[in-house]
């Protein structure tokens, strides 16, 4: 396991936490402080492919491809033209930098992770292992995305359990609504980092710690921050968390993460009945020699085909690239331009959450007479892309994002209301 390290930007004579007003953890290799200065990272657009013309603010919806990632799956297609050149051992044996590049993203164990198809296939494992008896319920967020609501709802009907809804206080105070639906009959929680319609903070250490308190499990979606908001399973303990690829984490569709506590993967049950996952595996030859055990960790939660020829290796240069420009630089970067749409945005009349109930990366802007009809068309016109979630015009940049994106989406945003 890495070792956890307080999360910290410094400036001289002063020590901060740089997220608002919760804890955070960021596992490093090496004792590294970032400050204030080295914080933010400079336009990184030339790595992406994006036209001139598009200010994309919306990497939440699905992020533009990096150049290196599509190098990478172009050199991996011709590679899957020669089957002749993948030896057993490499069949199994090739997704292991990947694996380990996930579990240094969330201060894991390369041992802990599983590859996953979706969100919604990790959430499953999760629903088929952790315990839930009748009259228990599994507390959830108001509008949290579906994908990890319908398995507990299922699940809860099938034990005879309830699914509680947590709903935000005043402040979207999250978190405060969470604890506050935690009681002695809690099997479950299920919750995000942040919720997905506008960045609001979920503070899952605190929250993990009441979980465990009660005896309940712990599931947590982390699609809509993990890549750009320090995690650390070490700190939070959660029973599974998972991951999309696709958005922060800027990989290909249909290829994400699962982490498993190790209490779960000498224990727990996957949901396919792979001959990858079986111990031995690597050994073709012994295939017909039919075992019960399974390769080490979380490698039993592995989807069927994990191998991933194509999507792999693209999914490691994204990886790559996050670790190299680092989490705690990124965070910092976004939470610039999310800013700057809130100050201007406020000012316009629009509710925004205020810096420390939100994430850095992503924020939702509200309309207290209703959305400007016009406002979805004009945007499009304009080739500023955001998305609406639930009430909220969502805004999620990233690095490819500067100054002129976020005034071309302010103009937009003014001109609607005219």
């Amino acid at each position: 396991m890495l070792p956890c390290r307080p999360h910290r930007f410094t400036t001289a004579g002063e020590t901060c936490h740089g997220l608002g007003n919760f804890a955070t953890f960021w596992p490093q290799s090496d004792d590294t402080v970032i400050s204030k200065d080295d914080a933010r990272l400079p336009l990184q657009r030339e790595l992406f492919d994006l036209p001139d013309d598009v200010a994309f603010l919306n990497c939440a919806y699905m992020s533009p491809q990096l150049r290196a990632v599509t190098r990478a799956g172009i050199e991996a297609v011709k590679q899957k033209a020669r089957p002749w050149g993948v030896s057993g051992p490499e069949w199994l044996g090739g997704v292991e930098p990947l694996r380990e590049a996930a579990a240094r993203l969330m201060g894991a164990d390369s041992d802990g992770i599983a590859l996953i198809p979706a969100a919604s296939y990790g959430i499953a494992i999760a629903a088929a292992n952790v315990p839930l008896r009748k009259g228990q319920n599994v507390v959830v967020l108001h509008e949290q995305f579906p994908s990890n609501v319908y398995a507990w709802r299922e699940l809860a009907k099938a034990r005879g359990a309830g699914v509680r809804i947590a709903r935000k206080g005043p402040n979207d105070a999250w978190t405060e609504a969470v604890l506050d639906s935690i009681d002695e009959d809690t099997g479950i929680v299920a919750v995000p980092p942040c919720h997905w319609t506008d960045g609001a903070v979920v503070d899952l250490v605190r929250i993990g710690e009441r979980v465990r308190a009660a005896g309940a499990s712990l599931v947590v979606d982390a699609s809509q921050a993990l890549g750009v908001w320090p995690i650390d399973v070490a700190v939070i303990k959660p029973d599974f968390l998972i991951s999309a690829g696709y958005k922060w984490l800027l990989g290909p569709y249909s290829l994400g993460y699962l982490y498993a506590n190790p209490k779960w993967c000498e224990s727990g049950r996957p949901l396919e009945a792979s001959w990858m996952t079986r111990a031995g595996a690597e050994n073709f030859a012994a295939l017909v020699d039919y075992v019960d055990d399974y390769r080490p960790g979380a490698r039993r939660f592995d989807m069927g085909e994990f191998s991933q020829f194509v999507l792999a290796p693209m999914a490691l240069a994204g990886l790559t690239q996050i670790l190299e420009w680092k989490v705690q630089r990124l965070q910092s970067t976004l939470r610039r331009l999310t800013d700057l749409v809130a100050e201007e945005a406020r000012a316009l009349g629009y509710a925004v959450l205020e810096s420390d109930r939100r994430v850095g990366h992503m924020l939702g802007l509200r309309f207290p007479d209703g959305m400007p009809e016009a406002l979805p068309r004009r945007l499009e016109q304009s080739r500023v892309f955001v998305s609406v979630r639930g009430d909220a015009i969502r805004v999620s940049p990233h690095v490819y994002n500067n100054e002129d994106d976020v005034a071309r989406f302010l103009s937009v945003l003014r001109d609607a209301l005219v």
